[in-house]
């Protein structure tokens, strides 16, 4: 287990990432995390409020059919399973929460607008970054110029609560 106590070197680890990437491309399809979710999500909303219910609504029938076997949930909870076990194996995991209530309502908000953005996307942050900027897609760099700028903004208001 010494492996999971040091530092990976981050080239060794993004030439990893970037041949995992390429053979994942090849045999399934694009890297991209919001359709795993967006999936897990449909499945969640059909097992609590029904078939039924779930057909009135569009998205679900145009865009997303829930589907047990769509490959994209497998590499999100890949992804939360090697987190939290590489975090397990490092004894770097321990519970944490956080302490003020305005914490907890800046993360909600944050969470709830990486959701929205996702829709609107309709990718995800990994695979616009990841996949249309390498291919010179000029989408990939409308995005990534959003999302740093959103995350300044971000900052500039976490920053004014912190000092206010």
């Amino acid at each position: 287990m010494e492996f999971f106590k040091k530092t990976l070197d981050p080239v060794v680890a993004l030439a990893a990432i970037a041949v995992l990437d390429i053979f994942l491309f090849v045999s399934l399809g694009a890297w991209t995390v919001g359709g795993g979710e967006t999936m897990m999500t449909g499945l969640a909303a059909q097992a609590v409020l029904g078939a039924e219910t779930l057909q009135r609504l569009p998205f679900w029938q145009l865009v997303f059919q829930p589907d047990p076997a769509y490959w994209k949930i497998y590499i999100s909870l890949g992804m939360l399973c090697g987190g939290f076990l590489g975090a397990v194996l490092s004894k770097e995991f321990r519970w944490r929460a956080p302490r003020r209530l305005t914490d907890w309502a800046l993360i909600t908000v944050g969470g709830l607008l990486m959701g929205i953005g996702i829709r609107l996307a309709f990718v995800c942050n990994v695979s616009t970054f990841f996949g249309l900027t390498p291919e010179m897609n000029l989408g990939g760099y409308l995005s990534i110029t959003g999302i740093v700028a959103g995350a300044w903004v971000g900052s500039m208001i976490y920053k004014r609560i912190l000092e206010g």
